[in-house]
């Protein structure tokens, strides 16, 4: 008879969660070396996660109906950032109505109206960054890319209203990266209380901010939003209106600075890549190699080694395995991402696979998939383009250090371990002779 659960460590709950968090690859790839691609791991706190990394296996996960698998309820421990009306925390059809509302502020024209001021953005923030030095760029990626979403989503301007909110969604942020964010054992004391207290005055200023621009026009993400209409006709409230904001800078901001964080750290170690990426950049063509560049970066180092969590709320045949209620299944994307019969040579970064075949459904999931397939993904890749052309028209880029730079856990995320350290020098353009 087979045992109701795939096999998995047989290591205590604690060590297992400690390894989780500070050693989230080689713990996977051990135990994917060990006991195949679909295995179970026991985490504190938290029902069994039985991960998969089959392609065949992710689109059964992602196509099972609303109503068997909820990915909301493996989100939960986001809600005291995001609140509860967030998108990602929703399931079934609340789930289907809060996506159709906030799809349409996604689409690619209007993502597109953005371009510009993202390029502003992110040239007022390169010409802080220290030159000819030894620096971490991920710390400053975080600021230009939480720059981006004040301005693009929230639709602040200069001022002290920015200024403000700046400072406390930094501290929210912060506040979020700790495991205290994730573990609810230890949400208490004066660092909560001081999270709270800064929770609650970054509500006051968003607040202010969607009672001021109900009347008035714009392009950015929140002016869209107001213009979102429920299916009896009803606008979105300002609860609603403030969690998929702060679901939008949790989603946005610390994924796509480390994103890009790894970007850099993959250029500076793969000289050939940067050549012919600042090429392409030089040469005002398509961006063919800087799309693909994007993909492969988001292939070889997913900030989120999984998709989203789905609790198991009715009995379910993934892969020929049968899961009762009360399990989660587990869309492992780093291990889809590094698997040879997928990809090959998968730890070489190549952009050059994406080039002439687009990225899979059910083989490349930076961003999940199926009906929770992440909304501004669009948003995020369109970012990654336009901070990496700003940095290598301008500048050459080398590594601070020999050897790869490993990974560390910031709450859901992977980044850099040092903070992807780089050199950033000046730099000329080639110039092209003169025609005889």
């Amino acid at each position: 008879m087979r045992a109701k659960l795939p096999p998995g460590p047989r290591l205590p709950r604690a060590l297992q969660t400690i390894a989780w968090w500070n050693r989230t690859v080689p713990f996977l790839e051990r135990c994917r070396e060990r006991y195949g691609k679909r295995f179970t791991m026991r985490l504190l706190q938290a029902p069994p996660f039985v991960h998969h990394s089959q392609p065949e296996h992710l689109r059964e996960i992602f196509t099972a109906p609303p109503e068997v698998l909820h990915p909301g309820e493996g989100a939960k421990l986001l809600e005291p950032v995001v609140g509860s009306n967030s998108v990602i925390l929703l399931d079934e059809r609340a789930h289907l109505s809060q996506r159709k509302l906030m799809l349409p502020a996604f689409h690619g024209e209007k993502m597109q109206r953005l371009s510009g001021l993202m390029e502003d953005v992110a040239e007022r923030e390169l010409a802080r960054w220290p030159k000819d030095e030894s620096i971490a760029l991920h710390p400053r990626l975080q600021a230009l890319t939480l720059e981006i979403i004040m301005r693009a989503v929230f639709g602040l301007d200069s001022g002290d209203r920015l200024d403000a909110m700046r400072r406390r969604l930094t501290g929210i942020l912060e506040f979020g990266a700790r495991p205290a964010s994730t573990l609810p054992a230890l949400q208490r004391g004066r660092r909560w209380q001081d999270f709270v207290r800064t929770r609650e005055e970054a509500d006051d200023l968003i607040y202010q901010t969607i009672d001021e621009r109900r009347d008035s026009d714009g392009d950015d993400i929140l002016a869209m939003l107001l213009e979102a209409r429920h299916e009896d006709g009803s606008p979105m409230s300002p609860v609603e209106l403030r969690d998929e904001l702060m679901t939008l800078l949790v989603a946005g901001h610390e994924t796509t600075a480390s994103e890009l964080a790894w970007a850099f750290e993959r250029l500076t170690r793969t000289p050939d890549v940067l050549a012919r990426l600042t090429d392409e950049i030089d040469s005002d063509g398509d961006d063919a190699y800087l799309t693909a560049t994007v993909q492969e970066t988001l292939r070889r180092r997913p900030v989120l080694p999984n998709a989203a969590p789905r609790l198991v709320m009715q009995p379910v045949e993934i892969g020929g395995w049968r899961y009762e209620p009360g399990v989660c299944l587990i869309a492992d994307a780093y291990l889809l991402h590094h698997d040879p019969d997928v990809y090959p040579d998968p730890y070489a970064f190549t952009p050059e696979r994406f080039l002439d075949q687009q990225p899979g459904t059910y083989t490349w999931i930076p961003f999940g998939g199926g009906r929770r397939r992440c909304l501004g993904a669009s948003f995020a890749q369109l970012e990654m383009k336009i901070v990496l052309r700003a940095v290598l028209a301008q500048h050459e880029l080398a590594p601070a250090a020999p050897g790869d730079e490993g990974t560390r856990r910031r709450s859901i995320t992977l980044s850099p371990k040092a903070g992807s350290r780089a050199v950033l020098r000046a730099r000329r353009r080639a110039r092209v002779p003169a025609a005889a």
